[in-house]
């Protein structure tokens, strides 16, 4: 068993709530997610248990949200828009300083496990492009000097 008596309890909890039993599986990768980091092949069949539903339904849903990754992410989630207001405003720029600064390429995460670097098509901050997502956070106009502002504040709280 992977989650935790709390995590399986909130997904049961949730899973009261609709009418259908499919209707539970985002809540259920979202409380997974929460737990782990990550939701991957061992997750999906626990969970499929847990809300009684067909693991292709949970493993399909978990592979098309990309807010669900497959695997461990390091402590900061980057995500850099590469959508056409910030890649026309230095995006690409941007993630090559990045993969620089940090030694990793897009998709890898850092050797001491505190950033993972992706990009994503669009986090609808078209007017304060380039723009970047780290967890829950957004960062916009950016230039290399705020990059290095914001990257060594989360060194340091880590």
């Amino acid at each position: 068993m992977i989650l935790n008596q709390t995590s399986i309890q909130k997904i049961k909890e949730r899973a009261k709530e609709f009418p259908q039993k499919k209707s539970a599986i985002l809540p259920a990768l979202t409380i997974a997610y929460q737990q782990e980091g990550y939701v991957d092949e061992a997750i999906y069949r626990e969970l499929a248990k847990i809300i009684d539903v067909p693991y292709v339904e949970i493993a399909e849903a978990a592979t098309f949200y990309t807010m669900f990754p497959k695997k461990p992410r390091g402590k900061y989630l980057i995500q850099v828009c590469h959508n056409i207001s910030c890649a026309l405003l230095g995006a690409d720029s941007l993630v090559e300083y990045l993969e620089n600064k940090l030694k990793i390429k897009k998709g890898e995460t850092t050797e001491d496990n505190l950033f993972t670097l992706i990009t994503v098509e669009c986090l609808g901050s078209c007017s304060t492009a380039p723009m970047m997502q780290i967890n829950q956070d957004y960062y916009e106009n950016l230039t290399p000097e705020k990059v290095n502002k914001i990257i060594e504040e989360l060194k340091a709280k880590a």
